[in-house]
Order: C-alpha cells, then structure tokens, then sequence
C-alpha cells in the first residue's frame, strides 16, 4: 500500500558498513550481505560546478544501527572525501551560494534534528539551529544569509528540558483529526509543521506560516524575496488531498497567496531563473487518486493558468527543475520498467517525439541535480550495481563518481537480469523479469520464485533490487512483472484494476510464470510466490485463487479489508475507491479475499512489523489465525518495533534468511 504518490514498495534496499573482503573467487550473496552494501543518496552539486554532495548510508549488524554521511566527489571524478564521521545520521546536504558551506540535518546532539554547518575547506561541523522540535527541510537564499527551513510545532507532552521519559506518566492521547494515524508518526494531533526564515549571523528566527496545515517542500525566488512551498491549506486537510503551490513574502505575519487552485494534488515546486515562473508536479484527475498520471506543469508565479508540458505523454514525472538558462525543463520519466532522466521545451513543452531522454537506457535514475553551467549529476542504477552518483557527459554517458559499493561487488557473483513479453488472459502484453541464479546451469528447469511489488500503483525497474539477487544467489529463478495497476505504462494501464483488485494483475502475474515455464526454466513443480505490502495482498490472492504454489510469503499484507477501515492510515484512499465500508458492503466483501480463504492449501510464512500502521498487523494475524485453523502449514513472524519498512538491521538480515528458509523448505524438499 502507498501513502501520497510515493509506494511502498518494500524493496531491501539497504546499506551498511564495508567489511574486509580478501581476494578469494567471487561468491553469491547471503544474508548477512545487507550489513556490506551501502545506500547512495540525495546528490548535489556545488556553486561552482566543480563538486557533488552525496550521502552514503551504512549498516553495522554488531550495533544494529545505521548510519549516514555526507561525502563528495569532484564532479570531473577523482577521490571523493568523506566530510561527517559522526556516529548519527547526516542527511540533506545543501551547498551555501558561496560554495563555502555545507548545510545539513542531524540529530547528532540530541533527539531533535536540527540544522548543522560544515565549513568544505576542514574542520568539524558545528550546531546552528537549537529549536524545541526537528528541522525536516531547508533551503538556502540566494544571497546566503538566510535560511528556510521546515520545523515541526513543539509537543507539548514531550519531557521538559532535563527530564527523562520515564519519569513521568504519558498524558491519553486525545485525538479529534479525521486523519488520526500515519505508519512512522503513529497518532496525529494538531502538531503541525511550519515554514521559518532563519539568519544564519544572527541566529534569529521568524515563523512564516501557522494554522491546522502542514508545509514543505520550501524554495526561494531568485531575488531572495519570496519563498514557494507546498501545502493543503482545505478547511479539512484530512478530507482530501487537495495540496497547492504557495508563494509568500520572507518575512514574519505575511499573507501566503496560492498560485495553483486545481482540486489535486500539486506539489515540488522549482522557480525560473527569472524568478517569474515555477515549474511544479501537478496530480492527475482527483477521481483517478493515485492511478492518475502526474505530469509537469509551469504557472506564472504572479498567480494565473498553468500550462502543462508533459500530460500528453501519459506517463508519472517527478522533480520538475528549469535549466539554468530557464529554456528547459529537467524531470525523472517513469516509463515501461525503467526511470529516465528527460529534458522538454519549457515554452513548447512535450509529446513522446519532443522528449529528449538524457540519459536513458535499461536503468533507474532516481535522482538528479543541475549545475550553474549545465552540470548534471545523476543518482543511477542498474541490475548489476545499486544506486551510484554519476556526471552526464555531453552525450548523456555517465562518469561514475562514487564507488560506495564496487569493492564488494567485485568479489560476489551476480544473477543477470533478463526481460521478456507475457500475454495475459484477455491478450494483455505485460513486461516481466527474470533474475537466473548466478551458476544456473543452461536447461536445467529450475525452482522459481514469483515476486510481486508494492503499490499497488508502483512498477518494478531494471534498477538494482537485493531481493531479486537474494533470492537467485539462493538458487531459485526470480520471477518479476508489472501487471496492470503499474505505473510507467499509462493511466489506463494502471487505472484497469480500480475496484478490482486481485483479477486483471492476477492473470498478468500469472502470465509471467507461465511465460518462465515456456522458456524452459521454470519448473512448474516448484513455484513459490510472495510479496510486501500489496505485493503480500496480490500473494493473498494468488493462494486463494491456485494452488500451482507448493509456498507462499504473504508480508505486511491485508484479507479482510472490512479490518483495515480505521485501523490503518488509508481513510480516504478507501472511501475514494470502493466507498464506505457499511454502505459498499458486498463490493468490500468481494474483494476481500479473506473470504476465499478456504480454498487456500499453500504453506504461507506471514510476515509484519509490529507497529505498521500502514497495513497494520492485525491483518496478518487474522490471515495467521485462519490458516492455522484450516490446518494449513503457516508461521507468523513479527518485528518488534518496526513500522511499514523494515528498517533494523538485524531483521532484514532474519527476513532474507526467512525467505529462503520457507523456500528452500517446500521447493528444495531433499535439500
């Protein structure tokens, strides 16, 4: 399941700290192999065109933490240099208009995060903000003496200054907001969070905006005088998700002016150089929710109609930026199980001809940032490698910067990813992956292994995906698709499930297994499927509706979805698709494949977090509850602690073993 526009697809991706690797024979991967891969992120250059900022995550099993720092890279290439060894996570680097400093977000001194500097030429970072509540975003001006920044309100439960948290008995928890939970936050009051202006000499703060309504998403107008931001500022925030652009003054008590009124869900605003103008992403239609397209869009920062420049392409894009000539408008295309970084007219816009793909080919770009002269630098993956920091060459070949993870790639062998065409029940094309083992011996028909994504509007890529390499070092063919409900191949093709889930992306799936078994590698005597999120839901639904699967993983999913009304953090989503719950009652009951679950004979390992408010856990014990009374083979595995991802350590290393363990179980009997 997805909150907003972002899914969940819980993918592994996770990163940890390098061990020392000698230089035996490559070797497949392990489990504990998550605690040896790092996480690349959040790319940007500096001022002068000459450097990249990055942030590299790190895992250590022993402590059972991560960790992040910031590094960078000179963006010609060359040794990149760690800058933060602190043993708390840094994150959003943010280069000073000088290009003296680094500003970034820590909660290093204490629970709060706040707003640290680093000075690039040496020397440690030092606290600058000391507010009562966490910095989430910031922003520098252009003229470097400001900053805007986003900060929560101050709890007023939290521990006094000196007190700890058990010294006191918590207050009840008093809710009256429609929207009353979200997975990672747990319950919501009126805590809001809010745009300031803060100076960096001075150390003086304004607050700039207040009220029922939560901000983000902060940029300043060229000449320092106004900031852009993002916010649904609807007399019930909870009640849709109307978000808008807002232009405002820099200064305290001025009046917020929205510059885009559509009823959707608009969003990452970038101004022109200019300063008369602001690219943005603008949400499809409010009756498509998340299985519309979100395209980029161009208003007049004076208030006026926008214009869009990519709707015609019908497909998502995200992180809309101008050019710094301001002709060009910079984007991520999700297109057909890729992500491409695409480039239109900013006056003249697009349709598929008119795009100039960047950089484009098998991969995944998941992120990009511009220098002063036409500088690009791109977060880029492939199946072979995760997520790595490149420049774009004038060609759009890419120069790797960061080499996070090459050393121990270098000694691991590696399952190639393959894509291949399925037909569906109905004639459907769908896009499907296969991930061989490693050493797979050539004709050899093969234990297979179906897994579906999250979403259920997401899309697998050919971008790095642990699992997949997981699973394969583990001997078993990975089997991947994108049936419909995806994203990347159109609103119709996405749009086709609405209401009905569990049947069109059914048949699809299935198709691809079919399509592996065709080709010879596939044993269709041992398939196995599963999946997170509504990646566990489609499980659900394949073990009600076959029993081709001698195993199945059902992970953070949901059977009974009269449960979930209430429970999780989806109140409109519901009530947007299939309507209440009491008045809908046979379409609720229809999907629910809770009431098919007499027909399931799979073994089926459940898994969750404790505390997902997400898919809340109740829905996997439910499914437990019933399987275990049907006499069916069944474990349930729950992660103290953890919400909707994962996020310890040591358990995503238990999950991956779990995995195969359940797998090797059922499809490996003389194993």
């Amino acid at each position: 399941m997805r909150p907003g526009r972002f899914s969940l697809l819980g993918l592994l991706l996770v990163a940890s700290a390098l061990p020392a690797f000698a230089a035996d024979a490559p070797r497949s991967l392990k489990p504990e192999d998550v605690a040896a891969l790092k996480s690349v992120s959040d790319p940007q250059i500096s001022p002068d065109g000459l450097w990249v900022a990055y942030t590299v995550q790190s895992m250590d099993l022993k402590k059972d933490k991560s960790d992040a720092d910031v590094w960078m890279s000179p963006l010609a290439g060359g040794e990149a240099v760690r800058l933060t060894t602190s043993k708390k996570s840094e994150n959003t680097p943010r280069w000073s208009p000088d290009g003296k400093y680094l500003a970034f977000l820590s909660d290093r001194d204490g629970d709060d995060t706040e707003v640290y500097l680093l000075d690039r030429r040496g020397g440690e970072a030092w606290q600058l903000t000391e507010y009562k509540a966490s910095v989430s975003d910031l922003a520098w001006s252009p003229d470097g003496k400001r900053l805007a920044l986003i900060v929560a309100d101050v709890d007023p439960d939290a521990p006094k200054e000196g007190e700890k948290d058990d010294e006191k008995t918590e207050k009840p928890i008093v809710i009256d907001r429609r929207q009353f939970k979200r997975d990672g936050e747990g319950y919501l009051r009126e805590i809001r969070e809010h745009l300031y202006v803060f100076e960096v000499a001075t150390k003086k703060t304004v607050k700039v905006t207040s009220g029922k309504y939560d901000d983000s998403e902060p940029v300043w107008s060229p000449d320092g005088t106004r900031i852009a931001f993002t916010s649904n500022r609807t007399d019930d925030p909870d009640a849709n998700q109307n978000s808008d652009i807002f232009v405002v003054e820099a200064k305290e008590g001025a009046a917020q002016r929205a510059v885009t009124t559509s009823p959707g869900t608009d969003g990452s605003p970038a101004w022109s150089p200019d300063g008369k103008e602001i690219v943005y992403v603008a949400g499809g239609p409010v009756s498509d929710m998340w299985y519309g397209i979100a395209s980029a869009a161009i208003v007049p920062a004076a208030g006026g109609a926008p214009r869009d420049l990519t709707r015609g392409l019908d497909r998502n894009i995200s992180s809309p930026h101008f050019s710094p000539d301001g002709q060009r408008v910079y984007f991520l295309l999700e297109d057909g199980g890729n992500q491409h970084l695409a480039r239109v007219s900013a006056k003249t816009g697009a349709s598929g001809a008119s795009v100039d793909r960047v950089v484009a080919g098998e991969r995944e770009i998941a992120g990009f940032d511009l220098g002063p002269k036409g500088e690009v630098a791109v977060l880029e993956s492939q199946w072979d490698h995760p997520g790595e920091v490149s420049a774009v060459g004038a060609t759009g070949n890419l120069v790797r910067l960061s080499h996070a993870n090459d050393e121990f790639l270098h000694g691991i062998r590696l399952g190639k990813l393959e894509r291949f065409k399925a037909t569906s029940a109905d004639g459907t094309k769908i896009d499907a992956f296969l991930t061989r083992p490693p050493d797979a011996p050539t004709g050899k028909k093969l234990p297979t292994v179906l897994r579906i994504h999250g979403g259920p509007t997401a899309q697998y890529t050919t971008g790095w995906n642990l699992e997949w390499q997981m699973l394969a070092a583990g001997g078993y063919a990975v089997v991947t698709a994108n049936p419909r409900g995806s994203t990347g191949y159109g609103r119709d093709f996405c749009y086709a499930i609405w209401a009905d889930w569990g049947n069109k992306d059914f048949e699809d799936v299935m198709s691809a297994v079919d399509g592996a078994i065709a080709m010879g590698v596939a044993d269709p005597d041992r398939l196995g499927v599963g999946g997170w999120s509504y990646g566990g839901i489609l499980t659900d639904y394949v073990i009600t509706k076959t029993t081709r699967f001698k195993a199945a993983i059902s992970g953070a999913s949901e059977a009974n979805y009269f449960a979930n009304y209430g429970t999780d953090h989806y109140q409109y989503e519901w009530e947007t698709e299939l309507g209440l719950p009491w008045r809908n009652v046979d379409l609720w009951k229809k999907l629910s494949p809770w009431f098919q679950v007499d027909k399931v004979k799979t073994p089926t390992l459940i898994l969750c977090g404790q505390a997902d408010f997400n898919v809340p856990l109740l829905n996997s014990e439910q499914l437990y509850q019933a399987l275990k009374r049907l006499g069916i083979e069944t474990e349930l595995i729950i992660y103290p602690g953890q919400n909707h991802g994962i996020r310890k350590p040591s358990y995503q290393k238990d999950r991956f073993e779990r995995y195969l363990a359940w797998y090797d179980k059922h499809l490996k009997p003389g194993k």
